[in-house]
């Protein structure tokens, strides 16, 4: 089997019927075995403040309760797990829909902090490759929703955490992580590649800011999981294999 690909799919733009479109197509162009991990947050809150039930957040990271957890579950395990699949199925591609409790893909275990119980939010604690692999293997496309399990309950996990797990487990040629920019600009344009050290001294300097730094952090961390090769770009960026290449140094 060809090194497969993962592409990560941020949820917000997953409610838009004609990018939904595009982005179903664009992976069935890519000819090459395809695990796809998406997210949903902006769905998950949106459904919590129609039942009156406050988004929490610490630095960022969304704080889990038991009751945001079957909310959690509903929305990405069904909602937009299953548009999504449906899309790759109208594209023409072979396509599953799992989450990472199904069969045991993906272990987490509670994201520890000392200063707040962060309930039902978890970390990746292992990923049971095979289960992808032999997917793969019978040219079907998996879509995967981070939702994970634990010893004692199911966890939210980072989407992108997830995708770069995954990546590593199943030994992926690159790790793609679609956003709405072309990838990270330099001088006014893309850069083609980027280490950490470069990195770091981009955002030292100012030119890596805002919200592209936890972009480039979440690359940098797929390499830390040993992700050989990680990239930041839009949709575009993925028909054209444009975007920022991040490698290890």
């Amino acid at each position: 089997m060809t090194a497969p690909i993962v592409v990560k799919v941020s949820g917000s733009e997953l409610d838009d019927p004609a990018y939904l479109q595009n982005f179903a197509q664009a992976i069935h162009a890519l000819n090459a075995p395809t695990v796809i991990v998406h997210g949903g947050g902006a769905e998950i809150s949106s459904l919590q403040k129609s039942l009156d039930i406050q988004p929490q957040y610490l630095n960022g990271v969304r704080i889990t309760d038991a009751q945001s957890l079957r909310l959690v579950e509903m929305v990405l395990c069904g909602t937009v797990n299953k548009r999504v699949v449906r899309a790759l199925l109208a594209a023409g591609l072979d396509a599953l829909g799992i989450s990472g409790v199904d069969r045991g893909l993906v272990r987490a275990r509670k994201m520890p902090n000392p200063t707040r119980d962060m309930g039902f939010t978890g970390e990746v604690a292992a990923v049971r490759a095979e289960v992808l692999t032999r997917l793969l293997d019978e040219g079907i496309t998996p879509v995967v929703a981070p939702v994970c399990l634990g010893e004692d309950s199911s966890y939210n996990v980072n989407a992108d955490h997830v995708a770069g797990a995954i990546a590593a487990a199943i030994s992926a040629s690159r790790t793609v992580f679609l956003t709405n920019v072309s990838g990270v600009l330099v001088g006014g344009q893309v850069a083609a590649t980027l280490n950490r050290a470069e990195v770091n001294a981009l955002i030292d300097d100012g030119t890596i800011f805002a919200g592209m730094i936890p972009k480039v952090q979440t690359a940098l961390h797929a390499l830390t999981m040993g992700v050989q090769q990680a990239v930041i770009t839009d949709l575009a960026g993925l028909q054209a294999g444009g975007g920022t290449v991040f490698r290890a140094e």
